[in-house]
């Protein structure tokens, strides 16, 4: 996000717990990725491809972060969506891994990592942006 300053890791979030209490919440690979910033599988969510009409919460902590309205198909293993519910629901993390510089995409009210933001690559959205998102770290709230 060029007009973004990526935070730091180093700030408490309104839901705060113990590394003992995530375990004890999450599975096993809701905790490599919400808490250890790993990466599903591509391809292994079917939210990626899900019609469904909603919100996406964050799996750690329930915070709505996503409408399906702001998602598209980017063919790229994983739910897409060209911008957040708002934008004080995500923070965005300087991401020097993998040998080159991202932007990782975290839940601002717990801390759990989502996935990573790109922009311009040439996608149809209002945004020009790709919240690429891990569906392990998704819970869809159908609309009623």
């Amino acid at each position: 996000m060029s007009d973004k300053t990526p935070s730091t890791t180093d700030k408490s979030y309104a839901v705060d717990k113990s590394d003992d209490e995530w375990r004890s919440e999450l599975s096993s690979a809701e905790y490599h990725v919400l808490r250890q910033a790993g990466t599903e599988r591509p391809f292994s969510s079917s939210y990626e491809t899900d019609p469904t009409v909603g919100v996406y919460n964050c799996r750690a902590c329930g915070t709505e972060l996503f409408r399906s309205e702001t998602k598209f198909d980017a063919h790229c293993g994983w739910p897409a969506f060209y911008s957040p519910l708002a934008e004080d629901r995500v923070e965005y993390i300087e991401d020097k891994s993998l040998f080159r510089t991202r932007v990782e995409v975290r839940c601002a009210n717990c801390g759990s990592h989502l996935g990573h933001v790109f922009e311009g690559e040439g996608f149809d959205t209002p945004t020009d942006q790709r919240f690429c998102i891990n569906g392990i770290a998704l819970q869809l709230q159908p609309d009623a």
